[in-house]
């Protein structure tokens, strides 16, 4: 082949190079563009199902918190569940905040249930009557939605002894992602905690009644 020729051919090719370069340019930004979306997505999924499982664990704690917390007491006053209603809100932080105008409250509902007689002597038990019952109103929905005296209630485990009384915190928080992108509607998170007096064998309905 002449070098002329030669020469040709390598520049056609060199410019064909060029130009296939070129047209790829637009490639990685295209690429991009169509990922954008979706790592957008898995992010806002990440952070926002992150902060849902820990305001599900701490909805947990704040159940235990108070059933602990009344459960140490022998008599029981309308200012002792005041406090422990807002001891076992703090939980909630931030999600939260009673110092916030619009922070929403959960619904706290503490309940004593009494042996009812039923069910072998000495024996652990499955039900019992409800003596008394205390509620914070707040953004949760409970199951029940309410409790009355003399009440039947069945439990979850034999927990109930002869002239003995369970103690039951029940939790409810309607949480709202902070930024509803992946989360977008409210999400009712619940949890119950049984507790045994550990000073007297029946606790007492609260003197000057609920708060």
């Amino acid at each position: 082949m002449p070098r002329a020729i030669r020469k040709v051919t390598i520049w056609s090719r060199a410019r064909k190079t060029a130009r296939g370069a070129a047209n790829t340019d637009g490639t990685a930004a295209v690429e991009f563009a169509l990922l954008l979306p979706v790592m957008i997505t898995l992010f806002f999924g990440v952070v926002e199902s992150s902060m849902a499982l820990i305001c599900r664990s701490d909805v947990s704690l704040m159940a235990a918190t108070a059933g602990d917390l009344i459960a140490q007491a022998n008599t029981a006053s309308t200012a002792d569940l005041s406090n422990i209603y807002s001891a076992a809100g703090t939980v909630l932080y931030p999600y939260y905040d009673p110092g916030t105008i619009g922070s929403q409250k959960p619904t706290i509902r503490i309940t004593a249930v009494n042996d009812d007689g039923s069910g072998a002597a000495n024996g652990n038990k499955l039900t019992g009557k409800v003596a008394w019952t205390c509620t914070q109103t707040g953004s949760g929905t409970l199951t029940p939605a309410t409790r009355a005296a003399n009440e039947t209630v069945t439990l979850p485990q034999p927990l109930m002894t002869e002239n003995g009384s369970v103690i039951i915190a029940e939790i409810a928080y309607s949480y709202a992602s902070p930024t509803t992108k992946v989360i977008t509607g409210p999400i009712n998170f619940t949890n119950n905690f049984y507790a045994k007096p550990r000073r007297v064998q029946q606790l007492a309905a609260p003197t000057g009644g609920c708060p």
